[in-house]
């Protein structure tokens, strides 16, 4: 009865995220005309007659705050707006120019806020330079600061009235020739009292990072990528739950080989290990599509993934599953783990220790869960696992150069 009532709990979580992922591809998609996207390229395609405009797929929220374009080209006019804007905004408007948007335009350095005239706001912009634009989200007042930067810098910002479905990044043009360089992952550096400042960095969500660097949600792998002891290891703070029971990824660079795992590991998890090599871990591989189950030898079990896929990784509890205390999950130890500040490269000192891994048995002492993996919203295959004291955390890694992935640790629950 147990094996029949979990076939079809697992049936229920197949079709759930089914579905999720279905409304997300038809929500979280850019918009654009007029406009030519190469990469990262945004080419004015008009007859200089008509504004092109670009929506990004995802407004800009808590964990990612700030994005850039880079002028490449101000074509004839230099006629080159940035800012933000609702989803379904009118493409042949430019950023600015209709309520709820607001905009700092290239040419004549003013800011458009929901009016085709503008007031004077910063500088000029001209080729080779960076418009970035951001938001701050600490009001209680039910008010969004918008603020704008040009090379690094900030120009100025405005007051809003927050927008119930969030607001998207937008780019617009109105001149032939004009081109620009998009960074929706964009990081915003300022110099302050002590020292520099990076913008919404969010490393909060993340109990131990080793040779990655977190930007919002986008985690890069910064080692040399040249053995397998290069692992590039970001391990979550909190463990998987019966709440928080399920996570994601999206691949957005493959780098040089794409060598990253996607699994669950125990808190003392090895750092310079891929996740799944050793005991305590279980992760799927997108460069083989192997399951690794704290072994160094993986099994068939799924498709590889490229750049744009989305792997998932989850745990379908039972239902009488509790966890011990389950909401002082954040108490972590800090001497032991402390709360990075900047990723250091720890290669080669002092993992002796680590490197010296149980080969006996892949599984430590816990009552069994089953965890499932997905890719692209399909449920892969699953594994039945023991929960080693203390959880299982969410734990990615990287092994090659330029490799770079999106991280949601709770795409269900919102």
């Amino acid at each position: 009865m147990e094996d029949i009532n979990l076939h079809y709990r697992f049936q229920n979580w197949r079709r759930r995220i089914r579905e999720i992922r279905e409304v997300r591809a038809l929500r979280y998609r850019e918009r654009l005309k007029r406009m030519l996207r190469d990469g990262d390229i945004l080419r004015y395609h008009g007859n200089s007659d008509e504004v092109g405009c670009f929506v990004a797929a995802r407004p800009l929220s808590r964990r990612n705050r700030y994005y850039e374009v880079k002028i490449t080209d101000t074509g004839v006019r230099g006629m080159i707006a940035v800012g933000l804007v609702p989803q379904f905004y009118k493409l042949d408007h430019q950023p600015g120019w209709l309520p709820h948007s607001v905009a700092f335009h290239a040419d004549d350095g003013k800011l458009y806020n929901g009016n085709t005239v503008g007031q004077q706001f910063g500088p000029k912009c001209c080729r080779g330079d960076r418009i970035g634009c951001g938001i701050c989200l600490d009001s209680d007042d039910g008010q969004l600061t918008v603020f704008f930067t040009k090379n690094g810098k900030e120009v100025g910002s405005v007051e809003l009235p927050a927008f119930p479905d969030g607001l998207y990044p937008a780019v617009g043009m109105h001149s032939l020739g004009e081109e620009v360089l998009l960074d929706l992952n964009a990081e915003w550096v300022t110099e302050e009292d002590d020292g520099q400042m990076i913008v919404d960095s969010h490393e909060e969500d993340w109990g131990r990072l080793h040779d990655v660097k977190v930007t919002g949600t986008l985690l890069k792998y910064m080692g040399r990528g040249k053995s397998i002891m290069d692992v590039g290891l970001a391990q979550a703070r909190r463990p998987l739950n019966t709440r928080f029971h399920y996570y994601e990824l999206e691949i957005t660079d493959a780098g040089e080989k794409c060598y990253i795992a996607l699994g669950l590991a125990r808190r003392d998890y090895p750092k310079n290990r891929h996740p799944g090599w050793s005991r305590g871990s279980i992760a799927y591989h997108a460069d083989d599509g192997k399951l690794f189950k704290g072994s160094g030898v993986g099994d068939p079990f799924g498709p590889r993934c490229f750049e744009g896929d989305i792997m998932g990784c989850g745990i379908m509890f039972p239902r009488d599953y509790s966890v011990d205390g389950e909401d002082d999950v954040d108490d972590w130890d800090l001497e032991v783990f402390p709360k990075p500040i900047e990723v250091q490269n720890e290669l080669y000192a002092g993992n002796e220790d680590e490197e010296e891994e149980e080969e006996g048995g892949e599984d430590v002492e816990g009552r069994k869960v089953m965890v499932f993996f997905t890719r692209n919203g399909k449920v892969v295959g699953r594994r039945e696992v023991a929960v080693p004291e203390g959880g299982l955390y969410p734990t990615i890694g990287m092994m090659s150069v330029g490799e770079k992935v999106r991280v949601d640790l709770h795409p269900l629950s919102g």
